[in-house]
């Protein structure tokens, strides 16, 4: 089993959450994160200095299957493509343990519901 993690652009999410569903990856969770890259630039309106190096993101955190991990991995990183700097990052951990509180289930077949 592994984490899949993902931090992408606001504006690309939906875009990245029917191209997973679409790769049969459904559940998953997601926050409203704020990040800076290496761009380092600021904005003055009015008179007022504005800090525009945080940057809205989005957080895409799942557990999947070994055998999904290449095409969740795949599927993000089409539907977050923009080919421009801060199109975001992902990251493949792996993960040694997963129960279902409900079942008690363990390990892969506590992922999903059973076929």
């Amino acid at each position: 089993m592994k984490k899949v993690e993902a931090i992408i652009r606001k504006s690309k999410f939906q875009d990245v959450r029917k191209a997973l569903h679409e790769a049969e990856i459904d559940f998953l969770s997601w926050w409203d994160v704020k990040g800076q890259g290496d761009a380092k630039q600021g904005l003055i309106f009015r008179g007022i200095a504005y800090d525009v190096n945080a940057i809205d993101r989005i957080h895409i955190s799942f557990v999947v299957r070994d055998v999904n991990v290449d095409k969740s991995v795949d599927a993000i990183l089409k539907a977050a493509y923009t080919g421009e700097s801060g199109d975001g990052r992902i990251f493949v951990t792996p993960v040694e343990q997963s129960i279902r509180i409900r079942t008690g289930d363990h390990g892969e077949e506590s992922l999903y519901n059973k076929g």
